[in-house]
């Protein structure tokens, strides 16, 4: 459930079971978040962000409202763009290399450019379409390395160098951009 405040801007609330009172704490999207118990009543979380104002803008830096809007339009825009290529590139590059994966799934984590499930799901980060294309491709290639090895062992790597022979410039440069938007 999303509380539009004018102050804080979209505050995302969390209704868990385990909660026992409520919690504020910042987004990995820079929004003020909630947690409370399952039966809490949407009048008693107002409540309390209003008791609590002064508190909240002293203690827990949220990110200004059109800012908020500006990210998310930034990432509705990656996600369009991701889902018109990646999983075309993704395709592409398996059929090259023969490999043969069950689907691909896009994402927007924070920290990872990418993943490979052991049913074969490769999930791609939409943050792969602010990177260089060699870089994309490593991250790609890299994936499809764990259909055959789901660790980074030596034969990993191998497997990765006989695709990417760069593969080492590129592990270092990927780590200079951010996954998250």
């Amino acid at each position: 459930m999303i509380i539009d405040d004018p102050e804080f801007g979209e505050i995302i609330v969390r209704k868990n079971p385990l909660s026992r009172n409520l919690k504020f704490s910042i987004s990995t999207s820079g929004r003020l978040q909630v947690s409370a118990p399952k039966n809490t009543p949407n009048f008693f979380i107002k409540r309390c962000l209003n008791q609590n104002r002064a508190m909240l803008r002293q203690q827990l830096p949220v990110n200004d409202p059109a800012t908020q809007r500006a990210r998310d339009a930034k990432r509705k825009m990656l996600a369009k763009k991701a889902r018109e290529y990646l999983p075309y590139r993704l395709e592409f590059l398996a059929n090259k290399h023969h490999y043969s994966y069950a689907k691909c799934r896009l994402s927007h984590a924070n920290t990872r450019w990418g993943s490979c499930s052991s049913s074969g799901t490769i999930s791609l980060n939409i943050g792969l379409m602010q990177v260089p294309e060699q870089l994309r491709d490593y991250v790609i290639l890299h994936e499809l390395a764990h259909l055959n090895h789901m660790d980074h062992s030596t034969a990993f790597w191998a497997e990765v160098a006989e695709h990417d022979p760069l593969y080492k410039e590129h592990r270092r440069k990927i780590k200079l951009f951010s996954p998250g938007v």
